[in-house]
């Protein structure tokens, strides 16, 4: 184990591995063109390998990001522990060292342990939630208490054709008849819509039928996840529902009941909570005299922190608010310019660049300090 070890620390395997991460960031580049942002992240440098899909047979042909990453970190970490020797000449190289083993580690946990959404809030309204369009849930909501809903959330993940759950903390289970990533709702004439096997809810009462298309990964564009689901209660099958992420606000609630309670249910996007209210007091689009280009556009906030103080902010173009975990980014708004929407990001590992770059650069004019001082005494002498 310790010779594999001292192989793996060769500068050779350093080249080839930094020469097969730029070939890959320039494959990945060339792709997002036609596969967007999210999924080429996801196939190129969130995965071990590319593959070559041959019908029912998947063959590795390239390593991707975690197997360059992994092999590049066990190297770095060996050449260290295998050639360090506590010298001031040395200082500034492993330095360089640390930053980079620093950064790697950092790039691993922002794609294990970062969770990114959106946050929609009106001028003068506030919300306590943020969502993703990436992904979805199935919600059971229960409204009846005066002053907070209560959400039962079951995972898209989950929603698995013939697959039962339960619902959490309700008598209630579900069933999945079908499920469909992205559909066209309303008749189509480029495929097949499927027969409504819904016999509840929105489905049924007006008449929806859905034609399954194939997902778009576009940065843009929302597919429109669709499932029916059919309901069990202690007693047995309480019908089928069409639930889908256009169902929305617009339509009348789709409601379950069972005894003396009951739940609104909605397939919807995933929804993060969060211990505050923020509120919107101002949102501003500044654009350059006489024309329509954006110069800024800033949201003028006040967190409402559920215990504590509450704290104003402005939140404009790279000026982003930090509270609670979370960084709050000024993203987009809406045609109206009266809705802002927050890019809110929660990154455990968010300070470990700022210390690769700074144990980086302090290795380099180190090394370069020390080299140049030797070179002044020996012209000098």
């Amino acid at each position: 184990m310790k010779n594999l070890l001292k192989r793996m620390a060769s500068l050779h395997i350093t080249v080839w591995l930094l020469s097969f991460s730029m070939l890959l960031v320039f494959i990945g580049t060339l792709a997002q063109v036609e596969t967007g942002i999210w999924k080429t992240q996801k196939v190129y440098f969130e995965s071990f390998f590319l593959w070559f899909d041959l019908g029912a047979i998947r063959l590795p042909y390239f390593p991707a990001g975690y197997t360059i990453g992994g092999l590049l970190l066990i190297n770095l970490g060996a050449a260290f522990v295998f050639r360090f020797k506590a010298s001031w000449a040395k200082l500034g190289i492993h330095a360089i060292h640390v930053g980079l083993i620093t950064l790697i580690i950092s790039e691993l946990m922002t794609d294990i342990l970062s969770v990114e959404s959106k946050m929609s809030i009106d001028e003068g309204g506030r919300s306590n939630h943020s969502f993703s369009y990436m992904d979805n849930e199935l919600a059971f909501i229960d409204r009846s208490h005066p002053d907070h809903d209560t959400v039962h959330m079951i995972p898209v993940s989950l929603l698995k054709p013939g697959k039962e759950v339960d619902v959490p903390d309700t008598p209630l289970k579900i069933r999945t008849v079908s499920f469909y990533p992205n559909v066209q709702m309303g008749r189509s004439q480029e495929a097949a819509p499927v027969r409504s096997p819904a016999t509840q809810g929105a489905g049924i009462r007006m008449n929806i039928e859905v034609t399954p298309i194939p997902v778009d990964y576009s940065d843009n564009t929302v597919n429109a996840a669709t499932a029916y689901v059919e309901v069990f209660s202690p007693e047995g099958s309480m019908g089928t529902w069409l639930v889908s992420n256009l169902i929305d606000d617009r339509f009348p609630p789709q409601m379950v009941s069972y005894g003396d309670q009951s739940w609104e249910m909605a397939l919807r996007f995933r929804r993060h909570y969060h211990p505050f209210e923020m509120e919107l007091l101002d949102f501003k689009f500044d654009r350059y005299p006489g024309t329509e280009i954006p110069f800024n556009y800033s949201s003028e906030i006040i967190v409402h922190p559920y215990e504590g103080n509450q704290q104003k902010a402005l939140i404009y173009m790279n000026h982003p608010l930090r509270y609670a975990g979370l960084t709050f980014y000024q993203a987009s708004f809406s045609q109206d310019e009266r809705t802002t929407i927050l890019q809110v990001v929660r990154n455990p590992g968010w300070i470990l660049p700022y210390i690769s770059v700074a144990l980086m650069g302090f290795g380099m004019t180190y090394q370069f300090s020390f080299h140049f001082s030797k070179f002044l005494k020996k012209h000098a002498a």
